[in-house]
């Protein structure tokens, strides 16, 4: 995708960050006849959007997530229909080994089919039906027929390709420095490039997003995880849906081979910020300690060496580190590959093509913000996915917009305001 040259003087919205959030709300906003520009530091998905394991589901999620999940499965298709994403409903599959696996997966499923969910528990004999020859004693799944996924290193693209038709802008390059007010109301937005009016500005900015709000006296509780992700090479293991095996994950990839990760190949990177907010974030780092590792890094220096607060008039850390791009945590993805080939030795005849890590922007209840903020009229956030972005990416843009144009949401956004972590 070409950068826009045409800077425009005002626009209705002004989005900042073009990944899979940023893009489908550019979409949408566009598709309604709102004039809009998105603006993106790097490149688009160049962060998170882009290094993630592509998973459309509804399985699992949140409770309030889930009509997220539906309306994005519907838009996902329409998507695709219209340029490639790679979006393919092939069907989802949380594995179970245990009594308290089953019972957690029912209860899950109990709540969740009174959103619509079509879900279904599976025997052992009918999950093993769906899967290679496996060493691991299953007793059955969670499935979902309807669930799938997209590809994220042409997703967001594609989405930005059909926004740009709609008529929206977009420039890639071109760091959004900060905002100004007038009469206590967001309505300049200041970029490297030049200064415009709008009327309403979005931060979905993934793990930027604190720093940006920080700037403007908003807090917003978000932490960023280390992800790390491995691909294969091109190989038929006789199996197309998705797979979550407690201890690792797997997927078809378009490109003939598949993603594998597992949820403890997430680092916790101690930072000044995990201080900060330690009191919000306790609790979750306890409860979920066999799935993401605390370690201390040089990330502390380099994020203590950022400045909190500054001017929108010369260069910020948004220019000086346009890409977030850490290694993989070597360990998680070995221990991905090797429970892997544990569960399914089919892999035994492919190879690790690739790994890549990725910054997953968190909060404190794992769920996203949603939500003007109240503290700067005009100012509209959505970020803090904490992993489950990419998927209901879609939705949530159309949501956004409906949300800046004063029109009824499609779903409930109240579990999603920014006020419930005051």
């Amino acid at each position: 995708m070409t950068t826009q040259t045409q800077f425009p003087a005002t626009v209705d919205v002004a989005i900042i960050g073009g990944g899979i959030i940023g893009a489908s709300t550019a979409l949408a906003l566009a598709r309604a006849g709102v004039s809009t520009a998105l603006f993106e530091k790097g490149t688009l998905a160049c962060e998170q959007s882009s290094r993630n394991w592509g998973w459309v589901r509804t399985l699992g999620r949140d409770q309030p997530e889930v009509p997220l999940a539906l309306r994005a499965n519907r838009l996902w298709s329409e998507i695709q229909a219209q340029v490639d994403v790679g979006y393919r409903r092939n069907g989802l599959v949380y594995l179970q080994e245990t009594e308290a696996d089953a019972a957690g997966h029912e209860t899950w499923l109990r709540e969740a089919r009174a959103h619509g969910v079509q879900a279904e528990m599976l025997g052992r004999e009918a999950a093993l039906r769906l899967l290679p020859r496996s060493e691991r004693p299953w007793t059955g799944a969670l499935y979902s027929a309807a669930d799938g996924v997209a590809e994220p290193q042409i997703a967001t693209q594609g989405v930005a390709a059909l926004a740009r038709q709609a008529g929206a802008l977009i420039f890639e390059g071109c760091a959004v420095r900060g905002v100004e007010k007038t009469a206590g109301r967001v309505d300049t937005v200041i970029t490297e490039r030049g200064t415009l009016r709008a009327q309403a500005v979005v931060v979905a900015a993934g793990g930027w997003s604190r720093l940006f709000c920080g700037n403007l006296g908003v807090d917003f509780p978000q932490l960023k995880v280390r992800g790390s992700v491995l691909r294969t090479d091109p190989f038929d293991a006789g199996v197309a849906l998705a797979i979550n095996g407690k201890d690792f994950t797997c997927r078809k990839r378009a490109d003939g081979g598949y993603t594998v990760s597992q949820f403890s190949a997430s680092l916790a990177e101690l930072v000044p910020d995990s201080f900060r907010l330690m009191g919000k974030f306790l609790r979750t780092w306890i409860e979920n300690n066999a799935l993401v590792r605390v370690r201390f890094s040089k990330r502390f220096f380099e994020e203590l060496a950022t400045p909190r607060r500054f001017p929108a008039d010369r260069e910020t850390p948004y220019e000086r580190c346009r890409v977030l791009d850490p290694a993989p945590y070597a360990r998680g993805v070995d221990q991905a590959w090797e429970r892997l080939l544990h569960a399914f030795p089919v892999f035994r005849q492919t190879r690790i093509a690739q790994s890549w890590g990725g910054y997953i922007d968190v909060t404190p209840d794992a769920m996203p913000v949603i939500a003007p903020v109240t503290q700067a009229p005009g100012l509209y956030l959505a970020s803090g996915f904490s992993g489950h972005g990419f998927g209901i990416g879609p939705a949530v843009g159309e949501t956004l917009a409906a949300l800046i144009q004063g029109r009824d949401t499609p779903v409930d956004i109240r579990p999603f305001r920014l006020e419930r972590y005051a």
